[in-house]
């Protein structure tokens, strides 16, 4: 189990802060501390699907990083006329027993995030994309494309990703580590650095200012909430909840 590098109380401290808190907010805060034009990753990093009643496809956590690369060795099937569905069930099975790989300790506020560059495979599925959030991870960052996505949908784990996919890893694609730092999206992501995601895309903040930049995010945040408030006055709209500024 590698180690990480937040403790649970660090975690939740920093969890707290940064409550309700918008990937514009959280790029304004990281203006603030000089980053302007980098950790923001590629817009076509985006959401499955989007809750425009309760957001539910927004969150905040903590990355947990995996890394896959192309398979560069055969597939070890028996030839074609010998083959059955037991045996290359077989097959894959052991693929995903020894050649592929989960990622390490998922705790509860994690982001799982997958570096997979330009590989037509679907690394990312309904099943484990729904037993990582059963463990505790509040959604899923891809640079490559799931597969099964109507039913991730369904299921509403939020999963951000560039691309859509419809295969298997069997035979295309294999573990590299886990727990390192990746590359999704432009973007250097390293364990437990936070991972902020809704409908304008994905932004990682360092954990290292974290929380100077969830401090200046609010403000931000505060300031838009005012005049934006002013702005539904005078439109004469309910007030909701995108104006209810989190302490």
């Amino acid at each position: 189990m590698a180690d990480r590098p937040l403790s649970a109380d660090e975690r939740a401290e920093l969890l707290e802060s940064y409550e309700g808190l918008r990937v514009p907010d959280v790029t304004d805060g990281m203006d603030f501390l000089g980053f302007h034009d980098v950790n923001r990753l590629d817009s076509d990093v985006e959401p499955l699907h989007r809750d425009y009643e309760a957001f539910s496809h927004r969150f905040v956590g903590f990355a947990n990083t995996i890394r896959f690369l192309p398979a560069r060795r055969p597939r070890d099937l028996p030839a074609q006329d010998e083959r059955t569905f037991e045996t290359t069930t077989a097959w894959r099975d052991e693929w995903y027993e020894e050649i592929s790989g989960e990622p390490e300790d998922v705790r509860e506020g994690d982001v799982i995030v997958v570096e997979s560059h330009e590989m037509d495979v679907g690394i990312v599925g309904s099943a484990n994309s729904l037993h990582w959030h059963g463990e505790g991870a509040v959604g899923v960052v891809t640079n490559g494309g799931p597969r099964d996505t109507d039913e991730i949908v369904k299921q509403g784990t939020p999963v951000y990703a560039k691309d859509r996919n419809k295969t298997i890893i069997p035979g295309r694609a294999e573990l590299d580590d886990t727990h390192v730092p990746v590359n999704v999206g432009g973007a250097q992501i390293r364990t437990d650095d936070v991972i902020v995601a809704d409908g304008d895309g994905v932004v990682v903040v360092p954990r290292e200012v974290a929380h100077e930049v969830a401090e200046a995010a609010r403000r931000e945040q505060a300031d838009d909430q005012e005049f934006r408030r002013e702005l539904y006055e005078k439109a004469g709209l309910e007030p909701d909840f995108t104006l209810e500024q989190d302490e």
